[in-house]
């Protein structure tokens, strides 16, 4: 919940492996989304550092939405165990956010 004004903002998130490709390592993106709106997107080597990116970028979102600039957005903490597919709640100091995964019959709209 929002501390600010008892709302907690919800996303909509998408972390998966990418394929294999020119490069010899594995990858993991992941994206964030707010309704139809694209927040932030990118890929990382980890599965672990795909979701600190996911939630850090969540979090500024969330201060941004209450019009509070967050001094340390990677310090946030998921409440509950964080499963790629499955909802969860972010705690991020001044607001708090739930993560949603995205829908599969929406990314294939939009491909």
């Amino acid at each position: 919940m929002d501390r600010v004004n008892g709302v907690a903002p919800e996303f909509e998130y998408d972390l998966r492996e990418l394929p294999p490709g020119r490069v010899p390592f594995r990858r993991w993106r992941f994206e964030l989304w707010h309704g139809m709106t694209l927040l932030r997107t990118g890929w990382r080597i980890t599965p672990h550092d795909a979701e600190r990116a996911l939630r850090t970028a969540a979090s500024r979102r969330s201060h941004d939405m209450i019009g509070v600039k967050p001094l340390r957005p990677e310090n946030n903490r998921a409440l509950g165990p964080f499963k790629p597919g499955a909802s969860v709640t972010l705690d991020c100091g001044a607001v708090r956010c739930v993560l949603n995964p995205r829908r599969v019959d929406e990314q294939s709209a939009a491909a």
